[in-house]
């Protein structure tokens, strides 16, 4: 396949890249930066700003999927107002682009609870991902009301963290998936595979699902 993936430099944007052509896929990495896009066959980085629709749909023109591993960066004082405009953009673009199948990674917060609330709504949410997370959760919310894509929205589990790529993941949809001892966990290499797992053989049309250990 050939890839468009946005945010390819981030936390989980790079080791997407890497599992990506690691199973022979051409991976075209959209960045800010292109300079920091490490050298590997099989990538190519070019810059792009996601909130420039009609630069992003020539950029993802020819492309069979876009994968979306877009942020703002936590840092970033308007994370949460930037992260809707720029999903909206990349909908929008992926569209222009005649491309059919988008899956965009997101946050956890708007998981459910057993209650059937959101995690981002609780007040012991932790405030310095509050705002980064209510963005992630108006994307998924406007990704509900698209019918002209095949889109899936991925939440990570709650611990997301560097580790080894040991192939294993289960599958949930709305709600956190736990282990024996109460932990919702899963690496970000192992992250990847799920990802791109779900690009090669796609499971979640039109819907939201999670994988943890």
């Amino acid at each position: 396949m050939k890839i468009a993936l946005i945010g390819a430099t981030g936390f989980v944007g790079q080791e997407v890249r890497k599992e990506a052509v690691s199973r022979g896929h051409v991976v075209t990495a959209l960045v800010r930066n292109p300079s920091k896009v490490e050298n590997l066959d099989g990538v190519t980085g070019v810059e792009v700003d996601a909130l420039n629709t009609t630069d992003l749909a020539a950029k993802l023109k020819g492309h069979d999927i876009v994968v979306s591993a877009y942020n703002p960066g936590w840092g970033n004082p308007n994370i949460k107002d930037i992260h809707i405009k720029a999903s909206k953009s990349i909908t929008q673009a992926t569209k222009q682009a005649d491309i059919s199948r988008l899956i965009v990674i997101g946050g956890a917060g708007s998981l459910l609870k057993a209650n059937g609330g959101q995690f981002v709504d609780d007040i012991t949410f932790p405030a310095e991902y509050l705002e980064g997370a209510l963005g992630a959760r108006q994307a998924l919310d406007d990704l509900r009301g698209e019918t002209d894509l095949d889109w899936s929205f991925i939440s990570p589990p709650f611990a997301l963290a560097p580790g080894e790529r040991t192939g294993k993941y289960r599958l949930g949809k709305d709600h956190p998936i736990f282990d024996a001892e109460g932990k919702s966990a899963i690496s970000v290499r192992d992250l990847a595979v799920a990802i791109v797992d779900e690009a090669e053989k796609p499971q979640h049309s039109r819907a939201r699902f999670t994988v943890a250990y």
